[in-house]
């Protein structure tokens, strides 16, 4: 194939953001060349994007009644208008949307040029920008294979692929579970994603605390915690007498992984993915007030599995923290067969299946395979 254009579409966020930059150097490394459209925040974002060329494209939130949605709609007008005049210099054979309101104006653009267009949803829930184009783009690209909000009648074009992951994390998919002997060191990882989660550095040292004696000298905890949070769970873990490292970012997640024998975290699409790539068991606790609930329904397909448990918030307490520990930790043996259900829900391949479809759609009579189709089921509820 010869060299294309491709621009990408993303909102702000990690969420977003990651698999844009999967699919970006991926791309690149296959010798076309990419653009990414982003809001202040993504352009910004540290280590992603750097080299690639960038845009600021404006774009309203449908948020604050009729005043808010007539300031969204005019800022859509815009970024729609700057975009049209983008494609006339860049020219690109596709346009790639990943979500969030700064993609919708890329993507306007690209209907109103008849570039073909695509979105990649990261979630098993269509998102709202996905939902509002999945009529009127060439094709949907989905994490999971059942996704809610998609409309059955768009099937024929959904192809699932997964989320891609950053190398270092794929990586660690050829390497053995950590061992793990009955009386040596349990390393547990608790991430609330990039930001840390209240609610874990509240609950977590506290179940901890209330394992058996055995287990808990065996503990070996690595903290992600807010700034506000981090110092009175730092306390809380030294008078409990559990040994934790505490930080408020963790730039080694893939060597955390690693050796991390139990993961405790949020339900993040970007956390499943790298969970179920490197095969890692995990107690899962859903942000309540993500939209559409849609951290519930990321859980979902590795709980299922197998490959670890879900905790809804309201019922996240220190007692059935500890009462879930004890099931996954207290036999290796199961410990071992949840880590490997896990891994079994991975999709190492996403990056190369989701640039093959993208190509497909820029060049769509060459002989560029798209990968083996595979049913997502559409659930429009």
């Amino acid at each position: 194939m010869t060299a294309k254009h491709f621009v990408l579409a993303a909102g702000g966020t990690g969420g977003h953001m990651v698999p844009a930059a999967a699919l970006a150097a991926e791309l690149i490394q296959r010798g076309h060349y990419v653009a990414l459209v982003s809001d202040e925040r993504g352009v910004r974002f540290p280590g992603l994007f750097e080299g690639i060329q960038t845009h600021i494209l404006p774009a309203g939130r449908l948020t604050g009644g009729p005043i808010g949605y007539l300031k969204a709609a005019r800022a859509m007008l815009n970024g729609r208008a700057m975009a049209i005049e983008l494609y006339k210099s860049f020219r690109p054979d596709a346009v790639i949307g990943f979500g969030g309101y700064p993609a919708l104006p890329a993507l306007l653009g690209a209907f109103n040029q008849g570039i073909p267009t695509a979105v990649h949803e990261q979630n098993a829930v269509l998102g709202r920008v996905n939902r509002l184009v999945a009529g009127k783009v060439d094709a949907i690209a989905t994490s999971y294979a059942e996704v809610a909000r998609l409309a059955p009648k768009l099937q024929a074009k959904t192809h699932l692929v997964g989320n891609p992951v950053r190398d270092a994390v794929l990586a660690l998919r050829s390497k053995p579970y950590p061992l793990l002997e009955e009386d040596g060191i349990f390393r547990v990882l608790v991430t609330g994603g990039s930001q840390g989660a209240s609610v874990l550095s509240q609950v977590v040292p506290d179940g901890l605390s209330m394992l058996p004696v055995a287990f808990r000298r065996r503990l070996q905890v690595t903290h992600q915690a807010r700034i506000e949070d981090i110092e009175a769970c730092r306390a809380k873990y030294a008078e409990l007498s559990i040994a934790a490292d505490l930080a408020t970012y963790l730039p080694d997640m893939p060597e955390q992984l690693a050796w991390a024998h139990l993961v405790i975290a949020r339900a993040g699409a970007s956390t499943l993915a790298e969970l179920t790539c490197a095969g890692r068991p995990a107690i899962l606790v859903p942000l309540p007030s993500a939209t559409d609930d849609h951290q519930t329904a990321n859980a979902r397909e590795m709980t299922q599995a197998g490959g670890g448990r879900t905790i809804d918030q309201r019922h996240f307490t220190p007692v059935e923290l500890a009462k879930q520990m004890q099931k996954l930790g207290l036999d290796p043996e199961a410990l071992q067969n949840a880590a490997g259900r896990a891994r079994a829900c991975g999709r190492p391949d996403a990056v190369r299946d989701l640039a093959n479809l993208v190509e497909s759609l820029a060049d769509p009579l060459g002989d560029m395979p798209i990968g083996k189709p595979q049913p997502v089921k559409a659930a429009f509820a």
